[in-house]
């Protein structure tokens, strides 16, 4: 399952009784929360709507009878009732597992369970939960641009298509930085959103994005490659700026190429790949000036020139 299934599935009300959703991303944990508000009414949230966060608990085990007390009581308004458990859940102890299996078991009708897990699940916890089902909810590349519709729909705002393409080059796919900007969008007052409306707002209206970058390295222009970079450095760090040169070149992989083309972007991507571990491991000194020096040297194939 992606970010997009689970949107998906809030719209639909959450259909069954218990979820166990997991992310990477905190940040994606607070966007699964906040879809899970938007369904009950403010009027009702004190009684249709309960949070319990576990790492913020002192005495786990009795906040759990304490859970449970409450996914059982009847709803009021005529509604479901939805709680939402979220924190480190791996810390959840083997007897109070046993109560969630029992309770997945024999749900109250009326009640929707959603556990809420921060973080990756390590082995040992994939197996302690898997009854109750452990889904990733983690965003994808290809999904990013879904999700930035969804967010302005959700604020009545309309985007194009290469307005997202637009600010994904400048930005990257880090899903926070991306929410700014969206935030950023949200204030300009217009309910239909093309590239002109935003160029001169988004990553802080900077002269180049990668696809400028993209744009110089086809043309083997060192000189501009690395004045662009120097532009990005100030607003881009390099792991951002590797996310942003990746989308780039995913856009063209999409479109119909001859076969040095795709010789081309498969070394683009291979290249991209090694810098983005010499950059997570601090491997090499400069490693962004060294895959723009490598990607510059792909000689013999040619570039997509789209």
């Amino acid at each position: 399952m992606s970010f997009r299934s689970f949107l998906d599935i809030a719209r639909k009300r959450f259909p069954s009784s218990v979820y166990f959703f997991f992310a990477s991303d905190p940040f994606l944990c607070r966007e699964a929360l906040e879809a899970v508000r938007e369904l009950v009414p403010v009027a009702e949230r004190d009684f249709n709507l309960h949070e319990f966060d576990l790492s913020s608990q002192t005495e786990e085990s009795s906040s759990f009878e304490q859970i449970l007390n409450v996914v059982h009581t009847a709803s009021f308004f005529g509604g479901r009732r939805y709680t939402v458990v979220t924190g480190n859940l791996q810390k959840i102890v083997k007897k109070d597992v046993e109560k969630l299996r029992s309770y997945a078991a024999r749900p109250a009708p009326e009640s929707v369970l959603i556990l809420l897990h921060h973080g990756l699940l390590g082995k040992e916890a994939r197996e302690k939960f898997k009854p109750l089902r452990p889904v990733c909810i983690d965003i994808g590349e290809s999904d990013i641009p879904h999700w930035m519709h969804h967010k302005l729909q959700e604020m009545g705002i309309d985007i194009s298509d290469e307005a997202i393409d637009f600010i994904m080059s400048l930005v990257g796919v880090d899903i926070g930085l991306l929410s700014a900007e969206i935030g950023k969008i949200s204030c300009i007052g217009l309910k239909r959103i093309d590239v002109r409306d935003i160029a001169d707002i988004v990553a802080g209206g900077r002269q180049y994005g990668a696809f400028d970058l993209v744009d110089a390295l086809k043309a083997r222009d060192a000189r501009k490659v690395f004045t662009i970079y120097r532009s990005l450095q100030l607003t881009t760090d390099d792991y951002g700026l590797i996310g942003a040169l990746n989308w780039q070149y995913a856009r063209f992989a999409r479109q119909g190429m001859s076969r040095e083309e795709s010789q081309y972007l498969a070394s683009a991507f291979e290249l991209l790949h090694q810098a983005d571990i010499e950059i997570k491991s601090s491997g090499r000194n400069y490693p962004m000036e060294y895959l723009l020096v490598k990607l510059l040297k792909l000689q013999g194939l040619r570039s997509p020139s789209g």
